[in-house]
């Protein structure tokens, strides 16, 4: 990447929140992953605005992460710029019933100010290892609860750089999936529709959820969560299991045993172990069941 190019985005975000050759297993919930060119962490809406239009005049590769927990990193790295979005565009506001948030705002976090305000209806996420603006864009949900379920707007940068508000009706969410995600936009903010609860009863939800999680996932290990999409009439760790897979391994990546539906990292793997072991998992369950595993993880970089 030319010199002139990092100059460029030192003059927009500062020097100290650009970083080159910086790894990112230390950015990522599965602790794997080779350096990204250029690391920058923006910390206002136009400094992410303008290190992407920067990206795009000088067509160098961009992407943007937040906690890093659905995505795996090749062990070459990423040529490019990663643009960090996180705690820095972090803020919370709560009016009444309604919840503002940027999308650097961990879910654990809204959660807790949610359930200090009062307010249900978010307890769902209160356990997801990622960010508001990740868990946007894929429709994040868990125990009966999605995002579409309490979002009434967001707004969003697109690629051509215009910051534009999407409201609920027009975001068409999916299973995993929703038109930031299909048309490449950056999640900036969102708003949430919550309802006056109880704050012990609320308090009393997130830490029954919290004991499902410990008792029934491997959160011992770096992981991204659940590896696979749920297969239409089907669950992923199910088929896993069946397939006699339980605690499969490449490298120092296996399927758990304590959730066949996570791959973790036993403590030395690499990002081909753990892509390798992906592959070869959908492989063996669609030769038996003929049913294929799509993951839900997303690779970056050249495997």
């Amino acid at each position: 990447m030319e010199q002139s190019t990092y100059h460029e985005l030192s003059e927009i975000v500062p020097k100290e929140r650009i970083r080159r050759e910086e790894p990112m297993s230390i950015h990522t919930t599965f602790r794997v992953g080779g350096p990204a060119e250029l690391f920058v962490t923006p910390g206002t809406f136009d400094e992410v605005k303008e290190t992407v239009g920067v990206c795009r005049t000088h067509n160098i590769p961009y992407y943007i992460v937040g906690n890093g927990s659905n995505l795996l990193v090749s062990d070459k790295g990423y040529q490019g710029v990663i643009i960090r979005v996180g705690k820095e565009l972090g803020e919370i506001r709560i009016e009444g019933d309604t919840v503002t948030a940027q999308a650097g705002a961990l879910l654990s976090v809204v959660a807790n100010r949610a359930m200090e305000a009062g307010l249900t209806g978010f307890e769902f996420a209160s356990g997801i290892p990622g960010t508001l603006g990740g868990a946007c864009v894929m429709n994040a949900g868990a125990y009966g609860g999605e995002m579409r379920d309490v979002l009434t707007e967001i707004t969003a940068l697109t690629p051509e750089g215009d910051i534009i508000r999407i409201p609920k009706e027009q975001m068409e969410f999916g299973y995993r999936t929703s038109v930031v995600a299909r048309k490449g936009y950056i999640v900036l903010e969102a708003c949430m529709q919550l309802k006056k609860g109880d704050r012990q009863e609320i308090r009393a939800k997130m830490e029954e959820l919290k004991e499902k999680r410990v008792s029934k996932q491997p959160l011992e290990y770096p992981s991204a969560g659940s590896t696979f999409k749920r297969p239409e009439g089907y669950f992923a760790g199910k088929l896993i299991q069946d397939a006699g897979l339980r605690g499969f391994a490449i490298g120092g990546a296996q399927v758990s045993e304590k959730h066949c539906g996570f791959v973790i990292n036993r403590g030395e793997a690499t990002a081909k172990d753990v892509s390798d072991l992906m592959i070869r998992v959908s492989e063996i369950v669609e030769d038996k069941f003929g049913v294929r595993l799509e993951p839900e993880v997303k690779r970056l970089g050249e495997f």
